[in-house]
């Protein structure tokens, strides 16, 4: 019959059912990562509510007592307890890396914009965005943090209305590196995007009475950053990674903290095999928020998005 469905077989069915579990067990494992994070968190600002500041929501020793009860899980007791104990100081760090990132990647997409624009369509300021890109990119982005903190001592300069906001005025250091080499390899991605747009519609915004900067603004600009999404993703996760380099002008974030744990105990196997694992679960939570993301603004039939 003209228009029947194949019966699918039966390692089809399975494959369909592993993916679903493979799911759902993604799912619940980030579900479970991230609310502890925030129950940490809000612990913390109401001053230990839930368990005292700085210790951790179980017991360690218990913790050890009950793997240590567990056939086959005694081997691994020990350690088991140690990533307890460590939870608090890693939740602690994960905050600033988290707000470092997140407000370093939003502050560099409106510097990366103009950036964007002004190469493709500018004349004398597509110079100067091309010597900000290249200067930025072709720098190392440790260098430009100690220029920032030890060549130019920014910290003892942060003004008094933003001194105190983090444990340490060397966050917005850090922010402002971050943002200021963030923009540049954002503005490049946005640049492609916005070269990937047919010329002929600035010719048909101008057609229709726009002038030749509204024509980008409404007629551009809103087709290219949907194209830029895959790869401002990618500066996304690169930031999340990069951000351990913080750690090195003494910004107390993830990397930071773990390492000062590594060196009082000696563990640097656990502590670092700990910390990837948790960059790795902050790399996932990103790749697959952006994947939403694209999703929720594609447009049917422009693009990329135009099978969806």
């Amino acid at each position: 019959m003209a228009g029947a469905t194949r019966p699918r077989t039966v390692g089809e069915r399975v494959a369909d059912a592993d993916a679903s579990a493979g799911k759902a067990l993604l799912v619940a494992a980030g579900a479970l990562f991230w609310g502890w994070l925030v129950v940490s968190w809000v612990n913390r600002w109401l001053g230990g509510a839930i368990a005292p500041v700085g210790e951790p929501f179980v017991a360690p020793d218990a913790v050890e007592s009950a793997f240590a009860a567990v056939p086959g899980l005694a081997a691994v007791a020990a350690d088991a307890a140690f990533v307890v104990e460590l939870s608090p100081v890693l939740a602690q760090g994960t905050w600033l890396t988290v707000v470092i990132t997140g407000v370093s990647l939003v502050c560099g997409f409106f510097i990366a914009v103009p950036l964007a624009v002004a190469r493709v369509y500018g004349r004398f300021s597509a110079w100067l965005s091309l010597g900000y890109t290249e200067l930025l990119r072709g720098t190392p982005l440790l260098a430009q943090l100690f220029v920032l903190y030890y060549g130019l001592n920014l910290a003892a300069s942060v003004p008094a209305s933003l001194s105190g906001v983090f444990p340490r005025d060397v966050v917005w250091v850090a922010i402002l590196g971050f943002t200021l080499n963030g923009a540049a390899y954002q503005a490049e991605y946005i640049r492609g995007a916005v070269e990937s747009v047919d010329e002929g519609q600035i010719t048909a915004g101008r057609a229709i009475g726009l002038s030749k900067i509204e024509s980008i603004y409404y007629v551009v600009l809103p087709q290219a950053l949907r194209y830029a999404i895959p790869s401002w993703t990618n500066e996304f996760v690169y930031l999340i990674k990069y951000s351990s380099l913080a750690g090195f002008i003494t910004v107390p974030e993830l990397y930071y903290r773990a390492n000062q744990v590594a060196t009082d105990t000696f563990r640097y196997t656990a502590v670092f095999l700990i910390l990837g694992a948790m960059y790795l679960a902050l790399v996932l939570t990103a790749s697959k928020f952006m994947e939403r993301v694209d999703a929720r603004v594609a447009i049917p039939g422009l693009g990329a998005n135009r099978e969806r």
